[in-house]
């Protein structure tokens, strides 16, 4: 195991064991590295990657602490793994994107608000309106993060944030090269905005698993395209 590793693994030990609780700064570098039987080098290293994973947050001019460790404050940290997948892995994440997010939008029809629904109207409008493909991504993100959100578990919510980031979204779209593409991802999103007017919620279940499933299909049947295919009902994009 080498020196940097076993570092962030004593330094992960003391957070587990309540040594460091959320919120407490880290002893002095002399003293934590004299401690944990580091040297200053190894130690410094450790920190810096588990500042990176944000488990510690570097204070200017007051020291290293240790986060919150709020579970979606963690998950941040996996949005580059999802802007960067390709092949098998991005059919990987958009298979638990496919398990996860239409449970979510039907616990969601439930729990909208009528200004929620309003909003999400309003979203659709826009994104129907949109002149580029990032104004139409942008829409596309707040009309799923408006849903998802209901449900009230900040968790799913980053989660599912991961596993369809914003420049894998917009790199999913020009990836199609199709141009009837965005009017299937508009029928799809028509369609679940309806099931969740309705409040049905097996409906709004059904929906999204078929707006999801359309790009795993694709990505399935072209797995030596380098940019994942954006969901859809018939065409490849999203």
């Amino acid at each position: 195991m080498a020196l940097t590793d076993e570092a962030m693994d004593q330094i992960k030990a003391m957070i587990v064991r309540g040594d460091l609780a959320p919120g407490s700064r880290l002893p002095r570098e002399d003293d934590l590295a004299d401690q944990l039987g580091l040297s200053r080098s190894s130690l410094r290293e450790a920190v810096r990657a588990l500042t990176a994973m944000r488990i510690l947050v570097t204070r200017q001019g007051d020291g290293t602490y240790v986060s919150s460790l709020e579970p979606h404050l963690l998950l941040e940290s996996l949005s580059f793994a999802a802007d960067v997948s390709q092949g098998r892995t991005a059919q990987q994440m958009v298979q638990v994107r496919r398990l996860l997010e239409p449970q979510a939008t039907g616990l969601a029809a439930s729990l909208l608000r009528p200004e929620d629904l309003r909003a999400l109207r309003g979203i659709l409008d826009r994104s129907r309106a949109a002149a580029s493909v990032e104004e139409f991504v942008a829409h596309d993100i707040a009309f799923h993060l408006r849903i998802v959100e209901a449900v009230g578990n900040p968790v799913l919510t980053m989660l599912l944030q991961v596993l369809s980031t914003r420049t894998q979204r917009v790199r999913i779209v020009r990836g199609s090269r199709t141009r009837h593409a965005l009017e299937h991802a508009h029928r799809d999103h028509e369609a679940i905005l309806a099931a969740l007017q309705a409040r049905d919620a097996p409906l709004a279940i059904s929906t999204a698993t078929v707006h999801i499933a359309a790009v795993e299909q694709w990505l399935a049947g072209n797995p030596a395209v380098d940019a994942p295919a954006p969901e859809h009902t018939g065409d490849p994009t999203h």
